[in-house]
Protein backbone atom coordinates (compact mmCIF):
# COMPACT_ATOMS: atom_id res chain seq x y z
CA UNK A 1 0.00 0.00 0.00
CA UNK A 2 0.61 3.77 -0.75
CA UNK A 3 0.99 5.12 3.13
CA UNK A 4 1.22 9.19 3.77
CA UNK A 5 2.65 9.14 7.43
CA UNK A 6 1.21 12.43 9.58
CA UNK A 7 3.02 13.02 12.87
CA UNK A 8 5.36 14.93 14.60
CA UNK A 9 5.92 14.36 18.26
CA UNK A 10 8.58 11.86 19.83
CA UNK A 11 5.85 9.53 20.14
CA UNK A 12 5.10 8.99 15.95
CA UNK A 13 9.50 8.07 15.39
CA UNK A 14 9.50 4.35 16.43
CA UNK A 15 6.38 4.15 14.44
CA UNK A 16 7.25 5.55 10.97
CA UNK A 17 10.41 3.99 11.58
CA UNK A 18 8.66 0.48 12.04
CA UNK A 19 7.06 0.97 8.66
CA UNK A 20 10.01 1.32 6.92
CA UNK A 21 11.90 -1.68 8.12
CA UNK A 22 9.10 -4.03 7.33
CA UNK A 23 9.30 -2.80 3.95
CA UNK A 24 5.88 -4.48 2.92
CA UNK A 25 4.25 -0.59 2.12
CA UNK A 26 5.65 2.57 0.99
CA UNK A 27 6.01 5.49 2.44
CA UNK A 28 4.93 8.14 -0.52
CA UNK A 29 4.97 11.33 1.51
CA UNK A 30 5.35 12.51 5.29
CA UNK A 31 3.24 15.29 7.02
CA UNK A 32 4.63 17.18 10.01
CA UNK A 33 4.84 20.23 11.52
CA UNK A 34 6.34 23.62 10.79
CA UNK A 35 9.66 24.04 12.22
CA UNK A 36 9.53 25.99 15.13
CA UNK A 37 11.64 28.52 17.49
CA UNK A 38 13.58 26.05 20.63
CA UNK A 39 16.14 26.70 23.30
CA UNK A 40 17.22 29.72 24.82
CA UNK A 41 18.20 31.61 21.34
CA UNK A 42 15.06 30.12 19.98
CA UNK A 43 16.24 28.69 17.10
CA UNK A 44 14.00 27.57 14.28
CA UNK A 45 14.14 23.51 14.78
CA UNK A 46 12.37 20.64 12.94
CA UNK A 47 10.29 18.27 15.13
CA UNK A 48 11.59 14.98 16.12
CA UNK A 49 8.76 13.24 13.38
CA UNK A 50 10.15 15.71 10.37
CA UNK A 51 14.56 15.22 11.84
CA UNK A 52 13.80 11.54 11.51
CA UNK A 53 12.20 11.46 8.24
CA UNK A 54 14.58 14.52 6.52
CA UNK A 55 17.08 11.95 7.60
CA UNK A 56 15.87 8.87 5.39
CA UNK A 57 15.10 10.95 2.51
CA UNK A 58 11.40 10.85 2.41
CA UNK A 59 9.33 13.39 0.72
CA UNK A 60 7.71 15.82 3.83
CA UNK A 61 5.41 19.01 3.70
CA UNK A 62 4.67 20.71 6.72
CA UNK A 63 1.87 22.76 6.35
CA UNK A 64 0.40 25.37 9.07
CA UNK A 65 -3.07 23.96 8.27
CA UNK A 66 -3.36 20.16 7.29
CA UNK A 67 -6.74 21.16 5.42
CA UNK A 68 -5.42 24.38 3.16
CA UNK A 69 -5.69 23.68 -0.17
CA UNK A 70 -2.26 23.86 -1.19
CA UNK A 71 -1.76 20.88 1.75
CA UNK A 72 -4.57 18.87 0.05
CA UNK A 73 -3.73 19.21 -3.17
CA UNK A 74 0.16 17.79 -2.79
CA UNK A 75 -1.11 15.10 -0.49
CA UNK A 76 -3.65 14.16 -3.37
CA UNK A 77 -0.48 14.07 -5.81
CA UNK A 78 1.37 11.43 -3.90
CA UNK A 79 -2.19 8.85 -4.24
CA UNK A 80 -2.41 7.95 -0.80
CA UNK A 81 -3.78 4.32 -0.18
CA UNK A 82 -3.92 4.74 3.55
CA UNK A 83 -3.40 7.82 6.13
CA UNK A 84 -1.24 6.71 9.36
CA UNK A 85 -1.39 9.51 12.05
CA UNK A 86 0.46 9.38 15.43
CA UNK A 87 1.10 12.14 17.82
CA UNK A 88 0.22 14.27 14.71
CA UNK A 89 -1.04 17.46 16.29
CA UNK A 90 -3.32 18.87 13.66
CA UNK A 91 -7.35 18.18 13.60
CA UNK A 92 -7.21 16.10 10.05
CA UNK A 93 -11.03 17.21 8.35
CA UNK A 94 -12.67 14.69 6.10
CA UNK A 95 -11.70 16.16 2.91
CA UNK A 96 -8.54 14.85 3.36
CA UNK A 97 -9.36 11.72 4.91
CA UNK A 98 -11.47 11.09 2.24
CA UNK A 99 -8.31 10.70 -0.10
CA UNK A 100 -7.05 7.61 0.89
CA UNK A 101 -9.36 4.87 -0.37
CA UNK A 102 -8.19 2.61 2.93
CA UNK A 103 -9.07 5.85 4.95
CA UNK A 104 -6.79 6.99 8.27
CA UNK A 105 -5.58 4.88 11.29
CA UNK A 106 -4.45 6.67 14.80
CA UNK A 107 -1.84 5.23 17.11
CA UNK A 108 -3.50 6.17 20.40
CA UNK A 109 -1.51 5.39 23.94
CA UNK A 110 -4.52 4.51 26.47
CA UNK A 111 -7.07 2.15 26.10
CA UNK A 112 -10.05 3.55 24.53
CA UNK A 113 -12.71 4.72 24.88
CA UNK A 114 -11.00 5.50 28.50
CA UNK A 115 -8.55 8.88 28.30
CA UNK A 116 -9.55 10.26 25.16
CA UNK A 117 -7.64 13.39 24.94
CA UNK A 118 -3.85 14.75 24.44
CA UNK A 119 -2.26 13.59 28.00
CA UNK A 120 -3.77 9.89 28.35
CA UNK A 121 0.12 8.62 29.74
CA UNK A 122 0.07 11.39 32.09
CA UNK A 123 -2.67 10.88 33.33
CA UNK A 124 -2.74 7.10 33.63
CA UNK A 125 -0.06 7.22 36.10
CA UNK A 126 -1.40 10.02 38.33
CA UNK A 127 -4.68 8.27 38.79
CA UNK A 128 -2.95 5.11 40.02
CA UNK A 129 -3.81 2.66 37.28
CA UNK A 130 -2.08 -0.55 37.16
CA UNK A 131 -2.45 -0.91 33.28
CA UNK A 132 -2.49 0.94 30.43
CA UNK A 133 -2.29 0.11 26.53
CA UNK A 134 -2.58 0.82 23.27
CA UNK A 135 -5.50 1.53 20.65
CA UNK A 136 -5.14 1.64 17.00
CA UNK A 137 -8.32 3.27 15.55
CA UNK A 138 -9.83 4.97 12.62
CA UNK A 139 -10.27 8.40 12.13
CA UNK A 140 -13.48 9.98 12.97
CA UNK A 141 -15.30 13.53 13.69
CA UNK A 142 -14.74 13.27 16.89
CA UNK A 143 -11.47 13.17 18.37
CA UNK A 144 -10.61 9.78 19.58
CA UNK A 145 -13.93 8.64 18.47
CA UNK A 146 -13.37 6.30 15.93
CA UNK A 147 -13.76 2.77 15.34
CA UNK A 148 -11.09 0.04 17.29
CA UNK A 149 -9.02 -2.21 15.13
CA UNK A 150 -6.49 -3.33 17.87
CA UNK A 151 -6.14 -2.93 21.14
CA UNK A 152 -3.62 -4.40 23.35
CA UNK A 153 -3.02 -3.99 27.51
CA UNK A 154 0.56 -2.61 28.82
CA UNK A 155 1.58 -2.84 32.53
CA UNK A 156 2.42 0.04 34.02
CA UNK A 157 5.31 -0.04 37.26
CA UNK A 158 5.30 1.10 40.19
CA UNK A 159 8.08 3.80 39.77
CA UNK A 160 7.09 4.48 36.18
CA UNK A 161 6.94 7.84 35.06
CA UNK A 162 5.58 9.75 31.83
CA UNK A 163 8.82 9.89 30.17
CA UNK A 164 9.90 5.96 30.44
CA UNK A 165 5.95 4.98 30.07
CA UNK A 166 6.42 7.36 26.73
CA UNK A 167 9.05 5.81 25.53
CA UNK A 168 7.76 2.14 25.66
CA UNK A 169 4.55 2.90 24.72
CA UNK A 170 5.73 4.21 21.35
CA UNK A 171 7.67 1.18 20.76
CA UNK A 172 5.17 -1.26 22.09
CA UNK A 173 2.47 0.91 19.86
CA UNK A 174 4.65 0.62 16.58
CA UNK A 175 4.36 -3.13 16.96
CA UNK A 176 0.55 -2.92 17.33
CA UNK A 177 0.55 -0.39 13.70
CA UNK A 178 2.31 -3.06 11.88
CA UNK A 179 -0.49 -5.87 13.17
CA UNK A 180 -3.40 -3.13 12.29
CA UNK A 181 -1.53 -2.13 8.51
CA UNK A 182 -1.17 -6.24 7.82
CA UNK A 183 -5.56 -6.46 8.75
CA UNK A 184 -6.25 -3.33 6.48
CA UNK A 185 -3.76 -4.73 3.70
CA UNK A 186 -5.43 -8.21 3.87
CA UNK A 187 -8.59 -7.40 3.99
CA UNK A 188 -9.00 -8.64 7.37
CA UNK A 189 -9.77 -5.65 10.07
CA UNK A 190 -12.62 -6.07 12.60
CA UNK A 191 -14.21 -3.29 14.06
CA UNK A 192 -15.32 -1.69 17.21
CA UNK A 193 -17.56 0.66 17.69
CA UNK A 194 -16.14 2.57 21.17
CA UNK A 195 -18.88 2.70 24.00
CA UNK A 196 -19.13 5.91 24.76
CA UNK A 197 -20.89 5.13 28.37
CA UNK A 198 -17.23 4.24 29.02
CA UNK A 199 -15.61 7.68 27.74
CA UNK A 200 -13.15 9.01 29.79
CA UNK A 201 -12.13 12.51 28.92
CA UNK A 202 -8.45 13.98 29.96
CA UNK A 203 -7.55 17.45 29.89
CA UNK A 204 -3.80 18.90 28.63
CA UNK A 205 -1.67 19.24 31.02
CA UNK A 206 -0.72 22.75 32.46
CA UNK A 207 1.89 24.57 34.29
CA UNK A 208 -0.49 24.55 37.45
CA UNK A 209 -0.55 21.38 37.58
CA UNK A 210 2.99 21.36 39.12
CA UNK A 211 2.21 22.76 42.69
CA UNK A 212 2.06 20.07 45.60
CA UNK A 213 -1.43 19.82 47.18
CA UNK A 214 0.26 18.26 50.80
CA UNK A 215 -3.97 17.72 51.69
CA UNK A 216 -3.73 14.62 49.05
CA UNK A 217 -2.97 11.59 50.37
CA UNK A 218 0.85 10.55 49.78
CA UNK A 219 -0.20 7.78 47.07
CA UNK A 220 -1.73 10.42 45.04
CA UNK A 221 1.04 12.61 45.55
CA UNK A 222 3.47 10.12 44.68
CA UNK A 223 1.45 8.94 41.78
CA UNK A 224 1.11 12.82 40.02
CA UNK A 225 4.86 13.97 40.92
CA UNK A 226 5.80 10.47 38.93
CA UNK A 227 3.03 11.66 36.14
CA UNK A 228 4.39 15.07 35.78
CA UNK A 229 8.04 14.49 35.17
CA UNK A 230 9.64 15.87 32.85
CA UNK A 231 7.00 18.02 32.60
CA UNK A 232 5.19 20.22 34.23
CA UNK A 233 7.27 18.84 37.05
CA UNK A 234 6.28 18.70 40.68
CA UNK A 235 6.87 22.20 43.11
CA UNK A 236 6.89 22.81 46.52
CA UNK A 237 7.66 25.59 48.24
CA UNK A 238 10.16 25.70 51.40
CA UNK A 239 9.88 28.60 54.36
CA UNK A 240 11.19 32.01 53.44
CA UNK A 241 9.83 30.96 49.61
CA UNK A 242 12.72 29.25 48.00
CA UNK A 243 10.52 26.89 45.48
CA UNK A 244 12.26 22.84 44.79
CA UNK A 245 11.09 20.36 42.26
CA UNK A 246 10.41 17.25 43.55
CA UNK A 247 11.27 14.48 41.06
CA UNK A 248 11.41 11.14 43.31
CA UNK A 249 9.16 10.28 46.77
CA UNK A 250 9.40 7.27 48.77
CA UNK A 251 5.79 6.22 50.68
CA UNK A 252 6.00 6.35 54.08
CA UNK A 253 3.19 5.57 57.15
CA UNK A 254 4.13 8.22 59.41
CA UNK A 255 1.21 10.83 59.92
CA UNK A 256 1.60 14.41 60.67
CA UNK A 257 -0.41 17.81 59.50
CA UNK A 258 -0.28 18.37 55.98
CA UNK A 259 3.01 19.65 54.87
CA UNK A 260 5.05 19.32 57.97
CA UNK A 261 8.11 18.73 57.60
CA UNK A 262 8.51 15.32 60.27
CA UNK A 263 12.49 14.58 60.57
CA UNK A 264 15.57 15.98 59.46
CA UNK A 265 15.52 14.52 56.02
CA UNK A 266 12.58 15.87 54.47
CA UNK A 267 10.32 13.26 55.23
CA UNK A 268 6.55 15.69 55.01
CA UNK A 269 3.28 14.81 55.75
CA UNK A 270 0.21 14.55 53.45
CA UNK A 271 -3.29 14.07 54.15
CA UNK A 272 -3.06 10.67 54.71
CA UNK A 273 0.64 9.13 55.83
CA UNK A 274 4.00 11.08 54.15
CA UNK A 275 6.71 11.10 51.62
CA UNK A 276 10.06 10.63 51.89
CA UNK A 277 11.47 13.68 49.44
CA UNK A 278 14.65 11.72 47.32
CA UNK A 279 15.76 13.57 44.22
CA UNK A 280 14.84 17.12 44.11
CA UNK A 281 16.06 20.70 42.06
CA UNK A 282 16.36 23.92 43.71
CA UNK A 283 15.55 26.79 41.43
CA UNK A 284 18.21 26.98 39.00
CA UNK A 285 20.33 23.99 39.82
CA UNK A 286 20.38 20.52 38.24
CA UNK A 287 18.59 17.40 40.35
CA UNK A 288 20.46 16.18 43.10
CA UNK A 289 19.63 13.70 46.25
CA UNK A 290 17.88 15.20 48.55
CA UNK A 291 20.47 14.61 50.99
CA UNK A 292 23.13 16.50 49.17
CA UNK A 293 20.76 19.72 49.11
CA UNK A 294 19.68 19.41 53.06
CA UNK A 295 24.01 19.59 53.36
CA UNK A 296 23.68 23.11 52.49
CA UNK A 297 20.37 24.17 53.13
CA UNK A 298 18.76 21.96 56.49
CA UNK A 299 15.21 22.22 56.72
CA UNK A 300 14.15 21.63 60.58
CA UNK A 301 10.89 19.41 61.98
CA UNK A 302 8.43 21.08 62.07
CA UNK A 303 8.35 23.37 59.28
CA UNK A 304 6.01 23.42 56.76
CA UNK A 305 5.93 23.26 53.68
CA UNK A 306 3.90 25.42 50.73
Amino acid sequence: MRIVFMGSAELSVPSLEAILQAGLDEVVGVVSQPDRPAGRKRVLTPCPLKAFAEQRGLNIITPGKIGDPAAVEALAAWKPDLFVVVAYGQYIPSRVIDLAPREAINVHPSLLPKYRGSAPIQWAIANGDETTGVSIIYLAPKMDAGDILRQETYPVGDAETSKTLHDKLAVFGASLLLKAIADIRNETVSRTVQDESQVVEVRKLAKEDAAIDWALPAVAIRNRIRAFDPWPGSTCVLPGGEVLKVWKAELDETSGKPGEVLDDRLLVAAGEGALRLVEIQPAGKKRMPADAFLNGRPVAPGEMLG
